[in-house]
């Protein structure tokens, strides 16, 4: 009994810890956290490079969602893994990378979408992409839809769509 007026006595004259200071940010770095801050730029559906497909097919065919989501995400882990590649991943937003090429994907797939990154050119500017980069890019985009169990044809259809983003993206 003693102890416990004796602990009731210290609580009782102990302190109150100090109350974090508040403050608001006024205009945070960057819409998505995590994410760093770029440059603003224009934003328009024709940035994602391509029109959408029509219908809902396609976005079924890839589990919508969550089937964009795992490809895009094997896409990402096997071009940062791969030697030939890895250096023009590394030294970007892999934040931003992962949830544009996700919006992108969703967008083109007709997923019901925006996609809110940059057009391909501006985006692929100064990187010194050569045709091998893309290629080997391809083959990690098939690798990934194959584990996704995408049939060939639908995944035929959407590298066709994605085809002629090389020349907005290749330099040499």
């Amino acid at each position: 009994m003693i102890q416990a007026l004796l602990f009731a006595a210290a609580v009782a004259t102990t302190p109150a810890p100090a109350a974090a200071p508040t403050f608001k940010i006024e205009h945070p770095s960057t819409k998505y956290p995590g994410e760093e801050e770029i440059a603003d730029y224009a934003h328009a559906p024709a940035n994602a490079g391509t029109t959408p497909f029509e219908g809902d097919g396609m976005w079924k065919a890839f589990h919508e969602k969550a089937g964009v989501d795992r490809v895009v995400d094997e896409l990402v882990d096997r071009s940062l893994a791969d030697p030939r590649i890895s250096d023009i991943f590394k030294s970007h937003d892999m934040v931003r990378l992962r949830r544009t090429l996700k919006e992108q994907f969703c967008y083109l797939l007709n997923g019901g979408c925006d996609y809110s990154g940059r057009d391909m050119k501006t985006v692929h500017k100064d990187m010194g992409l050569q045709n091998t980069d893309f290629n080997a890019l391809v083959e990690h985009l098939q690798v990934a839809m194959d584990h996704e169990k995408i049939g060939f044809r639908d995944q035929n259809r959407f590298l066709a769509k994605l085809a002629p983003m090389q020349r907005q993206a290749v330099e040499r």
